[in-house]
């Protein structure tokens, strides 16, 4: 049984049709994928395509689908894949998708934003989370304040570490399992796409020159300039 609420199924539902309709009457400019996790620039990346033209598919409809990624089921986030150019955040930058995602989109670009080092995500992603989900600014949140915050339900909070960081409720951001979280991810990822390297990216987007780096890749003219600096923590 979905424990997603009826009024961010209907949002989730709109905003995916809406995208659709509208992809139907804009030139296509292909599928680009950001598969880096939150909390590595994603929000400067997107800012970034946004301004290059891409249409972008909705971020808050798209993280209704995080429970059809817990249960290996990959048809309504494909199918929201329809709605926009360009996808970054949840789903996406969750475990294991990318492989679905270059199944079905084999002539996409993925592109693997990082960090400066894991230490240094760890730091950005416990305090993004002490200001969304701890009412008392505990950094990181404490296992309450997961389970009390209401975050698309009362408790997602506290299932997204369980499933995502695979930490236990008592300890949701131990530090080394973060650490080798974050270090499993870019190595599978990596790992995965040695061989198809005209289709994919690793850039980190605080770093001189990664803008002009990335037009490249997917093949937009660079107009100069940097990231944008959005969602500073």
């Amino acid at each position: 049984m979905s424990l997603v609420p009826l009024k961010w199924k209907l949002y989730s539902m709109y905003h995916s049709w809406y995208g659709i309709l509208s992809m139907r009457k804009r030139p296509i400019k292909g599928k680009v994928f950001c598969i880096g996790l939150n909390k590595t620039g994603t929000t400067s990346w997107t800012q970034a395509m946004s301004d290059m033209g891409y249409m972008l598919g909705n971020e808050r409809a798209a993280e209704v689908f995080f429970d059809d990624w817990v249960r290996n089921d990959y048809s309504r986030i494909l199918h929201f894949c329809s709605s926009g150019e360009a996808f970054q955040d949840i789903p996406f930058s969750l475990s294991g998708i990318y492989r679905e995602l270059y199944k079905a989109f084999p002539d996409g670009k993925f592109i693997l934003t990082v960090r400066d080092s894991a230490e240094q995500w760890y730091r950005s992603v416990t305090r993004f989370h002490a200001k969304a989900w701890s009412p008392g600014g505990n950094c990181p949140p404490t296992p309450m304040d997961l389970k009390r915050t209401v975050y698309i339900y009362r408790g997602w909070p506290a299932r997204f570490c369980r499933k995502v960081f695979k930490t236990s409720a008592e300890d949701p951001y131990n530090y080394e399992s973060l650490l080798k979280f974050y270090e499993r991810h870019l190595e599978d990822v990596t790992d995965y796409f040695s061989n198809k390297p005209g289709s994919f990216l690793m850039i980190n987007v605080a770093e001189a020159g990664a803008l002009k780096k990335m037009c490249g890749f997917i093949g937009v003219s660079y107009s100069g300039g940097e990231f944008p600096w959005r969602n500073r923590t």
